[in-house]
């Protein structure tokens, strides 16, 4: 048996104000878990993506969550949960004025090979993404894969996407 209390848990670095991870304390080796709190305006991902061999279940705590989908937004409330199947896009944001509170599930453990959609401002239209973690400093970063300009920063604890 292992216990966690997510308030201990370290915040990662991600699109969301708070992201705590739950797999790695709990021991996990079949299943990710991890918990999310978004403000106004942040969202579960770096990107539009797609996992290639896990499905994720994000179930909705408090406030209101809206994923972008192949068909169009869906909007998950407080206590409903959304599920997307292996290679189904999607991206989930807050787009309401309360913070967003959530749980997301995937399984299995390995995500296989993801695509990252993103706007490429060279390129002009959207490109998959590499997320880059550069050595010695607390930032993710994404480049378009076809020619290499960034996408996106995000730093740790920041609530905005940096352009």
């Amino acid at each position: 048996m292992e216990r966690v209390a997510v308030d201990d848990l370290e915040n990662s670095v991600q699109a969301a104000a708070v992201m705590r991870g739950l797999t790695e304390p709990l021991g996990l080796t079949d299943v990710a878990i991890n918990h999310y709190e978004l403000e106004p305006g942040d969202s579960f991902a770096f990107a539009y993506h797609n996992h290639e061999v896990q499905e994720e279940v994000f179930y909705v705590v408090s406030g209101t969550a809206t994923f972008e989908t192949e068909s169009g937004p869906v909007v998950v409330g407080p206590r409903e949960a959304i599920r997307f199947d292996r290679e189904e896009f999607q991206r989930g944001w807050n787009r309401g004025d309360e913070r967003v509170v959530a749980i997301a599930i995937g399984a299995p453990l390995d995500y296989g090979t993801q695509v990252k959609l993103r706007d490429c401002p060279e390129c002009g239209e959207e490109t998959d993404n590499d997320l880059e973690r550069p050595e010695g400093e607390d930032v993710v970063v994404a480049r378009c894969k076809r020619c290499g300009t960034e996408t996106g920063r995000w730093y740790r604890g920041s609530m905005d996407e940096v352009p």
